[in-house]
């Protein structure tokens, strides 16, 4: 039953990710549209999530919010789609280390520079990503040993990874290094992917 999922989105939010990973697991699940300002701030949805921010998931009666942990948890809530290494698995570690690494260095790194913030390099001790460049080639690194994050399997860790290197491209705040573009190209044009797209993008308002 779709109710058995709901998905809080918006088709302008990190929601697409979650929207990719819902596509890739092939679950059914219903879509609830909030809109920015007083409808996600409401109190109804912050018993959902008290930041009053998409995307967020109700699944069989837990709630689980945070793109990368939500498809963390959908690869495992859904094993027969293959989206995890499975436990005991070495390339598990893998897999976590670098979805966790686009979590939180690439996240706020790539962040930061998109408000034209820069660490001073004598504080480059006290940020957990230290600076921009040691994260990006960190990440060109981590697309670069195999043909997805976990070897040759594709995993939830490529489609949050994926994510941000494709919207990092798109909006400038990533590098389009060689590599970028590659890794990009091997899974941006998936099946799942374009489903994504093509339904978020149903979602945006009218161009005026």
């Amino acid at each position: 039953m779709a109710d058995a999922l709901i998905f809080f989105t918006n088709p302008m939010s990190r929601g697409r990710i979650v929207r990719w990973m819902l596509e890739e697991t092939g679950c059914a699940y219903r879509t609830e549209i909030l809109g920015f300002g007083p409808e996600m701030k409401a109190s109804g949805y912050r018993s959902i999530n008290p930041m009053g921010k998409v995307p967020a998931i109700l699944h069989e009666g837990t709630v689980v919010t945070e793109a990368a942990a939500i498809c963390a948890y959908l690869a495992d809530a859904f094993p027969n789609a293959k989206l995890a290494p499975p436990p005991g698995d070495p390339r598990r570690g893998t897999y976590y280390r670098w979805m966790f690494f686009a979590a939180g260095p690439v996240e706020a790194a790539v962040s930061n520079k998109s408000m034209g913030f820069e660490v001073p390099a004598d504080r480059q001790g006290m940020i957990g990503y230290g600076c921009i460049e040691d994260v990006l080639n960190a990440l060109e690194y981590a697309v670069s040993q195999s043909e997805y994050i976990a070897g040759d399997q594709f995993t939830a860790a490529d489609v949050y990874v994926g994510s941000q290197i494709g919207w990092g491209m798109m909006f400038g705040t990533i590098e389009k290094r060689p590599a970028f573009e590659a890794y990009w190209n091997r899974i941006g044009n998936r099946p799942a992917a374009l489903r994504a797209r093509e339904k978020d993008d149903a979602l945006l308002p009218p161009k005026a």
